[in-house]
């Protein structure tokens, strides 16, 4: 089985993650961002874009990666990654279910102040605002088009990240 946080920067994929792995035995997490970095490491580079995941080898990649984990594994993935595009999602979904393979979406919201905020204090990743913050209307778009209506949303605004994990964990052995 996969578990797949979605939801834009600052809404707490990466940490959520770390601790829902926690939460739940024979877990891993597959951080599907690095599919990408081994994209952009590419000489001479793939064609210019301003996400990895415009390119169409990055979506069929991430289905088989998660595959081929699960196959050696077994058990389950955690996967923290934004996906805003819609079709982009259909990509990956259908490709994970030709493979058997059960998804738990869910979509970890935020307002946009909450964002903002958590976003200008991320000691971690560190603010880099202009790239993130870029995110928090195509965010809102999906979230009122489409995204929401695909996932099990949970509310971060007032969740600490072990509140949302252990909400997450619940629902998936549940």
């Amino acid at each position: 089985m996969i578990v797949w946080l979605n939801g834009t920067h600052g809404s707490g994929k990466t940490t959520t993650s770390t601790l829902v792995q926690q939460l739940i035995p024979d877990s891993r997490v597959f951080d599907a961002e690095k599919v990408g970095e081994t994209l952009m490491d590419i000489k001479p580079g793939l064609p210019d874009t301003d996400n990895f995941q415009h390119w169409p080898p990055w979506r069929p990649l991430v289905v088989e990666t998660a595959r081929r984990v699960l196959d050696y594994t077994g058990g389950m993935l955690v996967i923290p990654m934004t996906v805003l595009v819609e079709e982009y999602w259909r990509e990956i979904s259908t490709g994970l279910a030709q493979h058997d393979i059960p998804v738990r979406h869910f979509v970890l919201h935020a307002d946009e102040d909450t964002l903002r905020g958590r976003i200008a204090g991320d000691t971690v990743v560190g603010p880099n605002s202009t790239f993130r913050l870029r995110y928090l209307e195509p965010y809102a778009e999906a979230a009122r088009t489409w995204l929401h209506k695909e996932a099990e949303v949970i509310d971060t605004t007032h969740l600490t990240p072990d509140q949302a994990a252990e909400r997450i964990a619940e629902t998936v052995k549940g």
